[in-house]
């Protein structure tokens, strides 16, 4: 069963604004004004980004954490994490919600309600997520959504440096406004650790969604109260001394059972990142495992029972500094690549990110095609693949900078005598020099990074409108006003979000896809859509999935989108359940948000 639903007709509507067919704005927007730039990025490029985060409500800064003062030398590093962003259906209104974390004592987190009229209002503290940074507690560090009791609602999960947290959706108060209740305890999960990612995914195909827990720091550290300051990585690019993983089988009822020993799915690398999709199409999802100074990880789901490291699919070739997991098909093959952020700093760091094209089918392996503006980004952080300009090829959006503070002192000459060295000299925090007000890598703007469809990637920040030089962390993709565009969230370190409302050509066209579960998880995570159509004469295909957590400690929308180009025809969808059951749909209509119905079997 197939529900269309028409969501804006073909003649493109944006906001109060329409845009011609030569790209020329007819009209003002909702928003203001167009601006001329806007019109020339539409023509040159197919898109522009307005930057609507003020307008729209959000008003939010992310405050740093504070820990022990016996590393106040090395505070700014310490402390450099913590500003996140996910989104999901709150409230059960078919509109995206974002939430955001904040990580210093007393500070609040954020959830924003969508008011479908371009506004968001915070919510939080009615719902009860936002008082979650105590010294009790610890810091937020980031969130994922998933239905983990199949009642309908999108239940809550933080990951913090200190205990982390579940919250039941307990489903709207009598003033319209969602509640949430920590359920941490009873549901078996709560535990102290150092965690800056999770995702939730069925590895076991029961239809109830699993909980997988990346650790950084060692469970034992309690960073507002040191016994040593003996508590960083044994080496650059080796280090295997950080923080458990850990996966949790949900058993239904609100309970879940730490599995993790006899999964094998453990790991101590300094986990900064995890997606879970099936990169080798034997229909159970896989781990991808982003580790800081040392090597990526595949682990292989063996139908549920375990997880094996696949040692042998060359991602120890080109890894150091891992710090994002970004799910995608760059190259329309069919198959899920991956883009992994990592650090390039000309004279002194030159690791480059890794886009990491999937030849698992036909070689055992991952091969990385990473070269120019893909690989050097800078100290990037958050990633994720997006058609921003609907042309039917997947972009990158890419968020840099690690401190930003003073614009004519460097805190890389002080790091570089550190470079060489390992063990006990860089593992006690004592040891590192002071960073003072110094910059590491600040001042770094994002990378819009656009597909031309022949495997290469140009840099177009400037011309859509992404300029801004604040310490980006997390980036989400969502079509936050239901326009049929990819908007892009971005969490930044110690400053407010930012949020890029796209503006697409209307010459190019769109589908998206939202879905209902009957024998799968409820919130339709790692659903598997590959999309065949016609651009003109040339034939097309592209393939995504929903995620439970990807990127650097962030979540997308789950409705997937797919650009059409101009001449879109012939489009048939093939659907990858997590339950294992598989659809086809033929004459699909475009630029249209189509509700797809697990079918029963």
């Amino acid at each position: 069963m197939i529900l269309l639903a028409a969501l804006i007709g073909t003649a493109w509507v944006l906001g109060n604004s329409r845009i011609s067919q030569s790209g020329g704005i007819l009209q003002s927007d909702a928003a203001g004004s167009a601006l001329p730039g806007e019109n020339d990025a539409i023509v040159k490029v197919g898109f522009a980004f307005r930057e609507v985060s003020k307008s729209s409500g959000i008003a939010f800064t992310h405050r740093a954490p504070v820990f022990d003062h016996k590393i106040d030398n090395i505070m700014p590093d310490i402390a450099s994490v913590g500003a996140s962003a996910s989104v999901a259906d709150a409230d059960g209104d078919g509109w995206p919600d974002i939430y955001l974390t904040n990580s210093e004592s007393g500070a609040k987190n954020a959830l924003y309600i969508n008011q479908k009229d371009g506004a968001f209002r915070d919510v939080a503290g009615i719902a009860g997520v936002a008082d979650l940074n105590r010294p009790d507690m610890g810091a937020s560090m980031g969130s994922i959504w998933g239905d983990v009791d199949n009642d309908g609602r999108e239940d809550l999960f933080i990951y913090k440096y200190g205990y982390v947290q579940l919250f039941h959706n307990d489903g709207p108060g009598a003033d319209g406004i969602v509640r949430f209740t920590d359920i941490s305890q009873p549901a078996g999960v709560r535990r102290w650790m150092n965690s800056n990612t999770a995702c939730f995914f069925d590895y076991d195909r029961d239809g109830l969604l699993d909980l997988y827990i990346g650790g950084y720091y060692r469970d034992d550290i309690d960073l507002w109260h040191l016994k040593s300051t003996k508590f960083r990585q044994e080496s650059m690019e080796f280090a295997k001394n950080g923080g458990h993983n850990y996966l949790y089988k949900n058993l239904g009822g609100g309970k879940f059972k730490d599995v993790t020993a006899e999964t094998n799915a453990d790991t101590t690398r300094w986990t900064l990142a995890v997606g879970a999709a099936d990169f080798n199409d034997d229909g159970w999802p896989d781990l991808y495992i982003a580790n800081d100074f040392g090597v990526e990880m595949l682990l292989l789901n063996e139908e549920g029972k375990r997880f094996k490291n696949a040692e042998s699919a060359g991602l120890s070739q080109t890894s150091k500094s891992g710090m994002c997991v970004a799910i995608g098909d760059c190259n329309n093959s069919g198959s899920l690549d991956v883009f992994v952020t990592n650090i390039t700093k000309a004279g002194f760091n030159a690791e480059g990110n890794n886009l990491r094209m999937n030849r698992l089918a036909r070689t055992g392996q991952f091969v990385n095609m990473a070269e120019g503006e893909v690989a050097d980004c800078g100290w990037a952080w958050g990633a994720q693949f997006g058609d921003f300009n609907n042309d039917g090829f997947a972009d990158l959006f890419v968020a840099n900078g690690y401190i930003s503070a003073s614009r004519s002192e460097d805190y890389w000459y002080q790091m570089s005598r550190m470079g060489g060295g390992t063990g006990g000299l860089i593992e006690d925090a004592a040891n590192w020099p002071p960073m003072g007000d110094r910059s590491y890598s600040g001042y770094e703007r994002s990378r819009v990074l656009i597909n031309d469809g022949n495997g290469a990637f140009s840099d177009v920040a400037e011309t859509v409108g992404v300029r801004d030089l604040l310490d980006g962390r997390s980036v989400c993709l969502a079509d936050l006003f239901q326009k049929g565009c990819v908007d892009v969230i971005v969490a930044n370190q110690k400053a407010e979000p930012l949020i890029y409302h796209s503006i697409p050509d209307p010459r190019n066209h769109w589908i998206q896809f939202t879905f209902a579960s009957t024998k799968s998880n409820k919130s339709a995570i790692g659903v598997d859509v590959t999309l065949e159509w016609r651009d003109g004469a040339t034939g097309r295909r592209q393939r995504r999935a929903t995620d439970g957590g990807c990127g650097f400690s962030s979540q997308n929308e789950r409705k997937l989108h797919f650009g059409l180009g101009a001449s879109p025809s012939a489009l048939h969808a093939t659907v990858r359940w997590p339950s294992g059951i598989r659809q086809a749909l033929d004459n699909l209509e475009i630029d249209r948000m189509v509700r797809i119905v697990e079918p029963e079997k």
